[in-house]
């Protein structure tokens, strides 16, 4: 009902404002940007000692993925916005995103169904309590609206978003549509962060924003079942609290970032210890009050003017079932990238990254004794940390429109089994469109 009411009175905002004259020509009132992006991904066949329910497949695979992304802001008053965002998904990850902790492609874990969707991505309002007098031209852009805005700032959001849109954010790794596609590599792997089959969720956000520090804390919804759509409005007995401390600092001219996040979940999860009786039913020691926290560490750094770095970490407690992201309880990832001002091509990107993934001893207990999780289940484990090395490629095919992007990905131990250690070869192409 509040999703209609917001909807109902966006449209009806913004079709009254189009016909009217912004304040000045740099101030927008109503914003409208798009993007679509298309991944094909292809892996051949490798060898494996045997395969279970939720394994990667050993045969030759080819998938494609789709998203598309209407991206409309409108201006409510100075410093205050309200954002929406139909969204249509489609396709599927290589053995429908299964197998692996670190999976290959972050448009997938959006997708519930292969057949292609129409959804309420993005829908809140955000209001900015200006705390001192200074101001910064922001260009139009996706969920930005064209104008000035206070650089040192208060701000409230409420609604239906990404939570990975505020925290966890990195300059060289974080956008699956243009940077690294794997999984922990555009978000901590460990963050078991909120969000339903599609990666929204309804969440409250206050922020503090100077210069230097951010702060960041939100309270949002998880799903009912594990890796479900249908979100669980009992915040008495299901919740999930993100906290995010980031300091912004210049090294030798350049300029960097350390964000420190942690994050606590209650739900009605399964305990992988209690499971150990029954492991292929884990669902039988769901209660209300099991909990999963943990910390993450993100540092990004410009080396010179056109090469930078990056460097995550993260821990989780693995005590009780992956509720929402991916089964991964610790996890390192690093890598660089060089922009191709060297060739005049400045708006072309190389990267080359590189993440080991593990499980706590929990998990890997329950796996070993043939448990299934929502994404990985061999049957039997022979434990190894997963690892995955990524690079790729990104042209500009035409200035601020089109991208193409070839990829490369060599992982070894998918979904932590030395008996399944391929190594596996995965080989895409991405197309991305934005307006």
């Amino acid at each position: 009902m509040i999703k209609k009411l917001l909807i109902s009175i966006f449209l009806f905002s913004a079709f009254s404002l189009i016909a009217q004259t912004t304040d000045s020509l740099k101030t927008e009132r109503l914003s409208v940007h798009f993007q679509s992006t298309v991944i094909r991904q292809m892996k051949p066949s490798f060898h494996a000692a045997y395969s279970g329910s939720n394994s990667l497949s050993t045969r030759s695979d080819a998938q494609t993925s789709l998203t598309s992304t209407l991206f409309l802001g409108l201006r409510l008053w100075n410093d205050a916005a309200l954002c929406f965002n139909p969204e249509m998904s489609g396709g599927s990850g290589l053995s429908g995103a299964l197998g692996v902790a670190d999976a290959l492609n972050g448009e997938t874990y959006r997708i519930g169904n292969p057949a292609p969707q129409l959804s309420v991505a993005r829908l809140y309002f955000r209001h900015l309590i200006a705390l001192s007098g200074r101001q910064e031209y922001q260009e139009s852009d996706f969920n930005q609206i064209a104008g000035y805005a206070p650089e040192h700032y208060m701000a409230i959001t409420v609604g239906k978003f990404a939570i990975s849109d505020f925290f966890d954010s990195n300059t060289f790794s974080h956008d699956p549509r243009t940077q690294f596609m794997a999984w922990s590599l555009m978000d901590n792997g460990a963050w078991d962060y909120p969000a339903n089959t599609h990666g929204y969720t309804e969440s409250m956000l206050l922020e503090y924003v100077s210069s230097t520090h951010e702060l960041r804390y939100a309270a949002s919804l998880l799903p009912k079942l594990p890796n479900g759509e249908e979100m669980n409005w009992n915040i008495g007995k299901a919740l999930s609290h993100s906290l995010e401390y980031t300091h912004k600092h210049t090294i030798a001219g350049q300029k960097g970032a350390i964000r420190v996040l942690g994050y606590f979940s209650i739900a009605n999860m399964g305990s992988y210890r209690q499971s150990l009786v029954h492991p292929s039913d884990i669902a039988a020691t769901r209660v209300y009050g099991h909990t999963k926290y943990g910390f993450g560490i993100n540092a990004e750094q410009n080396l010179t003017g056109d090469l930078g770095c990056f460097l995550r970490a993260g821990w989780n407690d693995g005590h009780n079932e992956t509720w929402v992201f991916t089964e991964i309880d610790r996890t390192l990832s690093g890598g660089l990238v060089l922009a191709g001002k060297r060739w005049k091509r400045s708006n072309d990107n190389i990267g080359l990254a590189y993440v080991v993934s593990g499980l706590s001893k929990d998990h890997r207990d329950f796996l070993r004794a043939g448990g299934n999780g929502f994404i990985l289940g061999d049957g039997t484990l022979r434990y190894a940390p997963e690892q995955l090395a990524e690079f790729y490629y990104s042209s500009e095919l035409k200035k601020d429109l089109f991208y193409l992007t070839a990829a490369y990905q060599l992982l070894v131990n998918p979904g932590y089994n030395k008996d399944r250690s391929g190594p596996v070869n995965i080989f895409s192409l991405r197309l991305h469109v934005r307006i």
